[in-house]
């Protein structure tokens, strides 16, 4: 290699990672056979060049070939500003003496690969320099808090970079992804290829909560929300535990804290209702019995975070430090409204909510796991004579129905039929009991959206002593 293609004046500092020589042969081997710019286009782009030059040369090539254009020495000298600016790396002399340095399309990712490196190491050291500097700065505004997000953010952004780009995919593999799905469905004794709800009927329509989807659970306030998405992250999690797999799942609950639904499944499991519980209104049989369940699942892989009001961004880090650390199955969000945005503080609370679901559905797509999140339904539902929820009915909370890929809803009748007990003793009344006996513990999940398979209803049954649903019995 010439050594006139490595004497540029780019850096005052010698320690910053750069190699100079693989970025020249990376040019030259793209001004040389324009082909080979296929090879790198998924891997690399101007900022990988430490040279600025060498970004601006990039940059020009790249443009001009995803036009259709031919770029070598001499198509390319025309797109510079200014002849001085050509004259500083030595003019089109330069541009042809890269062509000498190529190599060929086997080890143009080896240099591609280099680069990559060297880029991560900048990045690592830039991002340290930004914290340390914010966390010097005791003037502004931002806090302790936001610093420690951000920086794990943009480390998170380097350590996952490239894992969930995907470019193209040949329909071959496009195939060999379907076959796989319906291989694991068919060995699956259930017929589920997903995260298993632990509700038969629910799992047999939707083929279990499928990785990247968000499923919306909604509700008026009393109808089990929570109790639902309770069953199933324990369900889940009970299932990662009986068949030995390294992951979690991790429920983010900014309406009740921890203690609370530890509470709820310490409840069902050991059959006590959870009010006695707090109330302290148990006797020395149940105390152990309660004592024995807890044993029993202090080992589950189920994470709670009761953080109130948690920003999307603060909720993603999380999910995905938790990742890394011990796997991920699923995720909770407990629940949609209560949480809050990065941005549109100012512009109205549904743009808020559209950014907050955008953001759901990007990090189920991201860390390739379900994504669960509950949201409360307008106040509509209850000026209806047919209460049962639909659709529509979420509507005013931005762009939750356009985002998900399921959306069900839990209706339980008997709850508004309480609340019109007619008088004791009157015909009314043995008529509205008669209503309120066939309607006892029963409880529906409406299917509203399915991207995958068919709406409809799923019936069940609603312990509310133990907040539990289950299979119906008929």
């Amino acid at each position: 290699m010439s050594s006139s293609l490595v004497n540029l004046d780019i850096s005052k500092d010698s320690q910053i990672p750069k190699n100079v020589e693989a970025e020249q042969t990376i040019l030259g081997s793209l001004l040389a056979n324009n082909e080979i710019f296929d090879e790198i286009t998924d891997q690399l782009d101007e900022n990988y060049f430490f040279d600025p030059i060498h970004q601006k040369i990039f940059k020009i090539i790249s443009n001009l070939i995803s036009k259709g254009l031919l770029a070598n020495p001499v198509t390319i000298k025309n797109f510079f500003n200014s002849k001085d600016e050509l004259i500083e790396i030595g003019g089109v002399d330069y541009l042809i003496k890269l062509t000498k340095v190529s190599t060929t399309k086997n080890q143009i990712k080896y240099y591609s690969q280099l680069l990559s490196d060297l880029y991560i190491r900048r990045q690592l050291i830039n991002i340290s320099e930004e914290t340390l500097e914010e966390s010097k700065n005791k003037d502004l505004e931002i806090s302790g808090t936001n610093i420690l997000e951000n920086t794990e953010r943009k480390l998170f952004e380097i350590a996952e970079r490239g894992e969930f780009q995907r470019s193209f995919m040949t329909f071959k593999d496009a195939l060999k992804e379907t076959i796989d799905m319906a291989t694991a469905a068919y060995k699956n004794d259930q017929g589920i290829v997903g995260v298993p709800s632990g509700l038969t009927d629910l799992d047999d329509r939707l083929g279990g909560l499928h990785k990247q989807d968000l499923v919306i659970i909604a509700g008026r306030p009393s109808m089990g929300k929570t109790a639902l998405a309770t069953n199933i992250a324990f369900n889940a999690s009970l299932n990662l535990q009986k068949n030995d797999l390294k992951a979690s799942v991790a429920f983010f609950s900014l309406e009740m804290s921890s203690e609370q639904l530890s509470t709820r499944i310490l409840a069902e499991q050991s059959r006590i209702k959870s009010n006695d519980i707090r109330r302290g209104k148990i006797n020395q049989d149940d105390f152990e019995r309660f004592i024995e369940a807890s044993k029993n699942l202090e080992m589950l892989p189920l994470h709670i975070d009761d953080t109130p009001a948690i920003t999307i961004s603060a909720l993603s880090n999380r999910a995905r430090r938790l990742k890394r650390k011990e796997g991920l199955d699923l995720i909770v969000v407990d629940y949609i409204q209560l949480m809050k945005s990065s941005g549109y503080r100012n512009e109205g609370r549904v743009l808020e909510i559209a950014e907050i679901t955008q953001g759901l559905k990007a990090l189920a797509k991201e860390l390739d796991v379900p994504v669960i999140a509950l949201s409360q339904l307008s106040r509509q539902v209850e000026q209806r004579e047919d209460k049962k929820p639909q659709l529509s009915d979420l509507r005013e909370s931005g762009s939750i129905e356009q985002d998900a890929d399921v959306v069900m809803f839990v209706f339980r009748e008997q709850y508004y039929l309480e609340k019109q007990e007619p008088k004791p003793g009157t015909a009314e009344h043995v008529e509205w009991q008669e209503k309120m006996s066939l309607i006892h513990n029963q409880a529906e999940i409406i299917i509203g959206k399915q991207r995958h398979g068919p709406t409809g209803v799923i019936k069940l049954e609603f312990e509310s002593a133990f907040t539990k649903f289950k299979d119906a019995t008929n």
